[in-house]
């Protein structure tokens, strides 16, 4: 697991900047009802995202919360007087506070399908009746292109998959939430080259390939031996599903 804290002043320029961020906050908001007020951006990281969306719309008061402090103090600088640090699993808001609540990249880093249904169902809590969830779903997935480097990889050890799309819709079905919509976006500037995923590997990006583990080494020789080392391949495309609170 990464250290969120080391990896927030290299974040955004790892994954893609503005561009991504932009079309992230725009299909998060084209699930997100046009008389909405209040959205909350659970584990918003550095803001980048979050700023977006308050900026986006005129009469949408945004509130991030992170856990990590080095991302929410980031965070604040962009949004100043509306990030909170809290966990996700525990969020330190009312029942019912917010119109919409959206978590964009974080139910994959669960621990587990309990860590999972807390997220959710805390998600669920602060939701008004007849706000929406919205969420990203089946991020691993998002990333295999088809490419050279899916080609390589392909035979690692797999990891949990915890945003399955059917279980986090079953979970959502658990805490009052049924399905509303779907959309999808690019992840502009993500597109993995052969020596930047060498460096993941390095990081311990892959979960189930920690640095300096032999097989982790096999991975790394084999990708160096790939042709345009410094070439992106194609960028993932994210899935975004959304769940209205009954109500």
């Amino acid at each position: 697991m990464l250290d969120y804290d080391k990896e927030a002043e290299r974040y955004d320029a790892s994954r893609g900047g503005e561009p991504r961020a932009a079309a992230a906050a725009e299909a998060v908001l084209s699930l997100v009802p046009p008389d909405a007020r209040s959205l909350l951006d659970v584990a918003c990281g550095t803001g980048i995202v979050t700023r977006r969306l308050a900026a986006a719309r005129d009469g949408l008061r945004v509130t991030g919360v992170d856990l990590a402090p080095a991302m929410a103090r980031q965070a604040s600088t962009r949004l100043p007087g509306a990030v909170v640090r809290a966990d996700s699993r525990r969020l330190p808001f009312r029942d019912g506070q917010f119109d919409a609540v959206c978590s964009v990249w974080l139910l994959h880093l669960a621990a587990g399908p309990a860590e999972v249904r807390a997220i959710v169902g805390e998600c669920a809590r602060v939701l008004r009746p007849g706000g929406v969830y919205v969420t990203t779903v089946d991020k691993a997935a998002s990333h295999n292109v088809g490419s050279d480097i899916d080609v390589v990889l392909s035979s690692r050890p797999p990891s949990p998959v915890r945003d399955a799309a059917a279980d986090v819709e079953s979970c959502a079905a658990a805490h009052g939430l049924a399905p509303a919509g779907r959309a999808g976006f690019t992840g502009l500037g993500q597109g993995r080259s052969p020596r930047r995923t060498i460096a993941d590997l390095r990081r311990g990006w892959f979960v189930t390939l920690p640095p300096g583990d032999p097989l982790a080494d096999g991975f790394a020789t084999r990708l160096a031996h790939l042709p345009d080392q410094d070439r992106p391949r194609p960028d993932p495309v994210f899935s975004l599903r959304s769940f209205r609170k009954a109500g």
